[in-house]
């Protein structure tokens, strides 16, 4: 080819070159959020290759060839996809572009005010879980113990329940799958608190609300206890459990499609041989035993659908005589036989278009025999005039009935609004015989209809609100109630966040002062609260500072040996502070927590003179659990330090004219350290693999003495201290499970 040739070509060549090189646009602009600018971000020509990745300030530049109407799209990670039309004619396109934030549950503010939760871990509030729970040393397996190492609740040893924020045992209410269970504790027994029926096993979600909760829930001044049954298990399994103090066994049984599973367990303890080493302060004619059984079903009725049945039933009985404080060289004896069953079905199901229904049906049915009397030294019940009251016979049998009906409709983002209706019927009957076989029955229906809705609303992933209301009409009453709730969320930060609540919540007076012969009202309380949290880096803290107001509390008189309600004449108050710290991060392999709780409260109620502070609320209470899991010898020590300061005591009575102080004072501060160890060794080889959790506790290893209160004789002349049954106490324990290995479960849960 001649010099001439290629020089025209390479002319050529150079010369489209120029032409396309002037044909190009420059596009360029700017992204940013409400705030800030965005760096990271995507900007591309949708359907070519020509974009652009933003700078730290935001800025962008690209040059394209194209020509026309073209789209230009941004994304980012954390925000809504963003496109807008410009035209390419030539000349520079500038472009400013405000980006939104996408609201997704793993970035979203979450509504928690009042509120632990152990339900789901990506909304990074989770603080115990099942394992949590039978690794607290001072739990001793119970949901309720383990609860009483967080920051609110009371460290009350006389009697069973939550006593959460200055409100009694009976403000605190425990829902199974959104429903109502009543008698959740074992049946009380003088002075002795008793522990809580159902295994932490069979939850997989924990909602301990301190104050503030759902419009879902009612009929609670104080605290909402929701637990969430679990859904299908892993596999199929068997375990057994052999203790010094009980056996038992349990079978679950996965389909081979893994769309329906069902089981049963049964366990029996006695404590006599614990009572034989570790001395009581009681004596025992009648050691307590226990029957425990439980069914279950769970079918998966579609993809999103899920049908659960879970039921339970229990027999226990105990008798005891204890030196009577009345009358010198007699004895007062007690005893009571309890049956319990219960039975929960729930349904859940997505209906289309963002709808979603849960429905849930349970039944209680429980039976109270009760005898207590006076003897004399060989045991040979006797009536001494002027105690004749201590003769009795208590029969009580109660029938309760719960179901909800709710409807859910997510909105846009993760904004959705619920509704739904509640009906709780009650049938309590009660038979007291009295010294001389004269009968008093009473009975007791009602019905509690309510109806609620409640919309979570969220603006941006940093800014959320929950608001609802809640309807509830008494036919017991024959009165209605309109209870609103509120609460914000703001987001500060990563993991970090602000909240306030405000509700207003009723109850009805507790069944044990009634019937009255008055016309009574819903007792209320209204909460206010403000909590800070922040969670990162598998650390937890969270303060909160609260103000409970008591309005229409009952008040009580006594009639007939009985006290009953006279009128909601009754009032007080709640205001404190609380901090919680929890930390898995900074000492390897070492899980450990600090709850603190500082509780000002006085209340006029019941039989009190004037407002005073209740004898069951401390104003200082803090708990410490730690917990080492030794990998290489697959143990897990743990400890755990209980403190309150020393709460009130009274000696009321009535002098003709109205009630006064016979005596008032303060217990002693309350010390309480436990230790458990729990060992994990493998059983099988082969998969499904089998294991072995041994299970060493100790509670109350310095043998602090621990003082609950005092009860007075009849006349009042004469108190002796309310102490627990014994100062120290030993558990010893082996759990054996086949065909899956949940130790894994317990080091994941020790080290993450």
């Amino acid at each position: 080819m001649s010099a001439f040739k290629i020089n025209l070509l390479l002319f050529f060549f150079l010369a489209v070159l120029v032409i396309q090189v002037n044909a190009q646009v420059i596009v360029s602009g700017r992204v940013m959020d409400k705030k800030k600018p965005l760096a990271g971000v995507n900007v591309v020509l949708k359907d070519t290759y020509d974009g652009a990745t933003t700078d730290s300030s935001g800025r962008f530049s690209f040059k394209t060839s194209e020509k026309g109407e073209f789209v230009l799209a941004v994304s980012s990670v954390g925000y809504k996809p963003f496109e807008q039309k410009i035209k390419l004619e030539g000349s520079p396109v500038t472009v400013d572009i405000t980006l939104k934030e996408e609201i997704t549950e793993l970035s979203a503010v979450i509504v928690s005010a009042g509120t632990f939760e152990a339900s789901d871990r990506k909304k990074a509030v989770a603080v115990l879980d099942p394992i949590d729970i039978v690794t607290t040393a001072s739990a001793n397996g119970d949901i309720t113990g383990a609860l009483k190492t967080l920051p609110g609740a009371q460290q009350v040893g006389e009697s069973e329940g939550l006593f959460v924020r200055g409100g009694t045992a009976g403000e605190t209410k425990t829902f199974i799958d959104g429903t109502l269970v009543n008698n959740f504790f074992y049946s009380s027994v003088p002075n002795i608190a008793q522990f809580g029926r159902f295994s932490p096993f069979i939850f997989k979600g924990t909602v301990f609300s301190t104050g503030g909760y759902s419009a879902l829930y009612g009929q609670a001044l104080s605290s909402a206890l929701i637990l969430e049954s679990i859904d299908l298990p892993d596999r199929t399994t068997a375990n057994v459990g052999i203790s010094v103090l009980s056996g038992s066994a349990g079978y679950q049984h996965l389909a081979k499609n893994k769309k329906s599973s069902w089981g049963a367990s049964y366990s029996y303890t006695d404590l006599w041989l614990a009572f034989k080493v570790i001395k009581q302060r009681q004596d025992y004619s009648k050691v307590p035993a226990y029957h425990n059984a439980d069914a279950n079903f769970r079918i998966k009725t579609s993809n999103t659908g899920m049908l659960k049945y879970y039921g339970y039933f229990s027999s226990n009985k105990l008798a005891f005589t204890t030196n009577s404080i009345d009358s010198l060289g007699y004895k007062d004896r007690f005893s009571i036989g309890n049956t319990n069953h219960y039975h929960n079905l729930h349904w859940r199901e997505s209906l289309g278009k963002k709808w979603k229904v849960s429905a849930g049906i349970s039944y209680t049915n429980n039976k109270d025999d009760i005898s207590a009397s006076m003897q004399d030294n060989s045991k040979t019940d006797v009536v001494l005039g002027g105690l004749e009251f201590k003769n009795f016979d208590v029969d009580t049998r109660g029938n309760y009935f719960n179901t909800k009906l709710v409807f859910e409709k997510r909105l846009k983002g993760l904004s959705a609004i619920r509704f739904g209706h509640e009906l709780n019927h009650t049938h309590d009957k009660l038979l007291y015989t009295a010294y001389d076989d004269q009968q008093y029955p009473s009975s007791i229906k009602e019905s509690i209809h309510a109806a609620f809705a409640e919309s979570d609303i969220y603006i941006t992933n940093g800014l959320a609100a929950k608001l609802g209301a809640r309807f509830e009409h008494s036919s017991l009453l024959d009165k209605t109630n309109f209870a609103p709730r509120a609460s914000l969320a703001y987001k500060l930060g990563k993991g970090e966040q602000a909240s306030v609540a405000y509700g207003v919540f009723y109850q009805n007076p507790e069944r044990r002062y009634l019937p009255s012969s008055s016309e009574l009202t819903f007792m209320k309380a209204t909460h206010y609260i403000v909590q800070y949290q922040k969670v990162v880096n598998q650390q937890s803290f969270r303060a909160e500072i609260f103000y409970k107001k008591y309005d229409n509390l009952v008040k009580t008189g006594a009639g007939n040996g009985q006290e009953t309600a006279i009128n909601n004449n009754g009032y007080g108050d709640a205001k404190g502070i609380e901090f919680f710290w929890r930390d898995k991060k900074n000492i390897k392999g070492v899980d450990y927590w600090i709850s603190y709780s500082y509780l000002d409260t006085k209340r006029d109620f019941l039989n009190f003179p004037y407002a005073i502070a209740p004898n069951f609320a401390a104003k200082h209470t803090s708990s410490l659990v730690i917990k080492k899991f030794v990998q290489k010898w697959k143990m897990n020590l743990n400890t755990a330090y209980n403190y309150a300061s020393g709460r009130p005591y009274y000696n009321i009575g009535f002098d003709g004219t109205g009630y006064k102080f016979n005596d008032r004072g303060t217990i002693p501060d309350y010390h309480n350290v436990s230790f458990a160890i729990n060992y994990l060794p493998f059983i099988g080889k082969q998969n499904p693999k089998s294991y072995a959790v041994w299970v060493f506790q100790v509670s109350n290893i310095f043998n602090f003495k621990q003082t609950y209160g005092y009860q007075y004789s009849y006349n009042g002349y004469r108190k002796e201290a309310i102490m627990p049954t014994s100062r120290m106490f030993v558990f010893i324990g082996c759990f054996i499970s086949f065909g899956v290995d949940r130790s894994d479960e317990v080091i994941n849960n020790s080290l993450n």
